[in-house]
């Protein structure tokens, strides 16, 4: 009995501090002392600081994490999370158009573009037999300079000859309007919580099997054709899902 009570007491005293932990650290975001993409002082500054754990800091920490106030980056530290990117996956608005309108600034960078055999999956997606050849385009997805989406385009090669040699940092919406007369029409979207593969983990910088929210969307043209599919792999603190249906 005894130390069932000293357990509970110990227990009890480790949440105490992660409270205050949380509180404090929220002040200061809160009175504007650290703004958003600040990074934190060190965990061990952080600890003396506070008197306590690392293992008492990490819990309040990654509580800060899971309210989206604070995010974590592989090898560099603790850092203030920005205002979250508002989006309706009803609407059209490709991300760059997406992410100006709402003040911000986006970036796109192409890690790699290929033809390759497509996963049975993937072709399944595109209506496609198993294996049959499609383009895959892996871009990261920037906004006020925070690696915010990892996503995979797939796209049935026969209706984007030569896509490959275009400038793919660019909305792809606009490249298919412009150069190949394209038009978004039917989408299908599925969303679901889960946590990064390891390539996106790698190309955001976050830790392996951290949460996030996976997006796949089947796409349309303007003649119901299937003309591409996307996984994307987004930091959940960093989206806001905001869809009106009249």
């Amino acid at each position: 009995m005894l130390h069932n009570e000293a357990a509970f007491r110990a227990s009890l005293s480790r949440q105490t501090a992660v409270t205050a932990i949380c509180q404090a650290i929220a002040g200061w975001i809160e009175r504007g002392e650290l703004t958003y993409n600040d990074r934190l002082p060190a965990e061990r500054l952080l600890s003396g600081q506070f008197a306590t754990t690392r293992i008492t800091l990490r819990e309040a920490l990654g509580q800060l994490e899971a309210r989206g106030m604070i995010y974590r980056e592989e090898r560099r530290g603790w850092f203030v999370s920005p205002p979250r990117i508002v989006y309706n996956p009803l609407q059209r608005s490709h991300f760059h158009a997406m992410a100006r309108e709402q003040g911000r600034k986006p970036a796109t960078e192409v890690l790699d573009a290929a033809k390759i055999s497509g996963p049975a999956a993937i072709c399944a997606h595109l209506a496609l037999p198993a294996h049959s050849p499609v383009f895959c385009i892996r871009r990261i997805r920037r906004i006020d300079g925070r690696a915010v989406l990892y996503v995979e385009h797939y796209l049935n090669p026969a209706y984007f000859p030569a896509i490959l040699q275009e400038d793919l940092t660019s909305s792809l919406t606009e490249l298919y309007a412009t150069r190949y007369a394209i038009h978004y029409g039917k989408v299908r979207f599925a969303m679901l919580p889960t946590t990064f593969p390891a390539p996106a983990s790698q190309a955001l910088k976050v830790a392996d099997n951290s949460p996030a929210l996976f997006i796949t969307r089947i796409n349309r043209d303007q003649y119901a054709r299937i003309i591409d599919c996307d996984l994307e792999y987004w930091r959940y603190d960093a989206l806001h899902i905001d869809v009106e249906v009249e």
